[in-house]
């Protein structure tokens, strides 16, 4: 099989994804890659698990705040930046 293209490849991709989505619950589809996302953030603020599960979930919460608070500054810092 020949190397595609990247344009070709991005477009193969896209077309296989709009497809999927079209036939599957996406909310389904993705489960268990969200269900490890949001574990990630209990993780790292209880690597040892010590935690009551309530304190454990609510810093976690924090955690997932300041996680995409930062992502929201960083993404203006780009827009602000763009000609």
């Amino acid at each position: 099989m020949a190397a595609r293209e990247p344009a070709e490849r991005s477009r193969a991709a896209r077309i296989g994804a709009l497809w999927l989505h079209a036939t599957r619950d996406a909310r389904a589809t993705t489960e268990r890659a969200r269900g490890a996302f949001l574990d990630s953030f209990e993780r790292a603020v209880d690597p040892e698990g010590a935690l009551p599960a309530d304190e454990r979930a609510r810093r976690a919460g924090y955690a997932r705040r300041a996680h995409f608070t930062r992502l929201a500054g960083l993404s203006a810092r780009k827009r602000r930046r763009r000609p």
